[in-house]
């Protein structure tokens, strides 16, 4: 199942596309999709909800995210672009839920930006709380998956001391969306492609079976370090193709359009809009 977020700012509803891709409003339903709901998706009453006309806004499609956890350099042919040896553990930081942004929503530089960048990651969301998981039980805790950017000022990551966060963090910077596809609908989540288009030219190209820590280890090792909970995002890692790891370096400018994709996932496109 497809589920979404659709409305303005601040008032979205919660709907879901049925078999046809029709959107239908789920606000009879539940309040939000968020909490213990997303641990029960697949038991919904979806029989019979109204059909939602129109072309609405599309939001980020949880609500009450907790936490938005990333996993870095987490490709093995990401690794070797960026010139760094493969991590032996996990590398973790975080995105501010401020950054949060709906997938089609524009980006906005932020006041100083100099190298604005994107990275398309497989998103994981978070069904039921996960303590002291194990690799056998983690997926068992996963409410669905869905596609993040991973969007960079990498002047403010690398350049200004400290840590990754707060080049990760700017307004804007995590488009997440379009859906949450529901785990049941992914048969593999180590075997989608994974693209990013710049202005209409392809960008990044990978699969994650290149990944060098599994959806299934990256939720077994966090969960030994921190509680997660229903609606906490992880993305999980970006393939080759960003901006820094290009010779010469290209970054965002305003203007610019990004369209990524994931297998099964559906589509974002976002345009980059100068600093306000």
């Amino acid at each position: 199942m497809r589920f979404v977020r659709f409305g303005e700012v601040g008032a979205e509803k919660p709907g879901v596309l049925d078999a046809d891709g029709v959107l239908r409003d789920l606000s009879g339903v539940m309040n939000d999709l968020s909490g213990d709901v997303l641990g029960r998706l697949a038991d919904l009453p979806l029989d019979g909800l109204p059909v939602v006309g129109g072309d609405p806004r599309l939001g980020v499609p949880v609500a009450g995210v907790g936490k938005v956890i990333c996993i870095g350099l987490n490709y093995s042919d990401h690794a070797a672009e960026a010139g760094m040896a493969e991590p032996d553990e996990p590398i973790v930081f975080m995105k501010a839920t401020s950054a949060l942004n709906g997938p089609d929503d524009p980006i906005i530089l932020p006041r100083g930006s100099e190298k604005t960048d994107w990275e398309v990651e497989l998103g994981v969301v978070i069904g039921t709380r996960a303590q002291y998981v194990s690799e056998a039980e983690a997926l068992d805790h996963v409410a669905g998956y869905t596609i993040v950017n991973d969007v960079s000022e990498r002047a403010f990551q690398i350049e200004r001391g400290g840590q990754w966060t707060k080049g990760k963090s700017c307004d804007t910077f995590c488009p997440v969306g379009p859906w949450l596809v529901t785990s049941d609908a992914v048969a593999d989540p180590q075997d989608l492609d994974l693209a990013l288009d710049l202005n209409g030219v392809p960008a990044q190209r990978g699969n994650t079976r290149s990944m060098i820590f599994t959806v299934t280890q990256i939720i077994s090792y966090l969960s030994q370090m921190m509680t997660l909970h229903p609606g906490d995002i992880i993305a999980t890692g970006t393939p080759p193709g960003v901006g820094m790891g290009q010779d010469p370096q290209v970054f965002l400018k305003p203007g610019d359009e990004m369209e990524l994709r994931i297998d099964g996932l559906g589509a974002q496109r976002q345009t980059v809009l100068p600093p306000v």
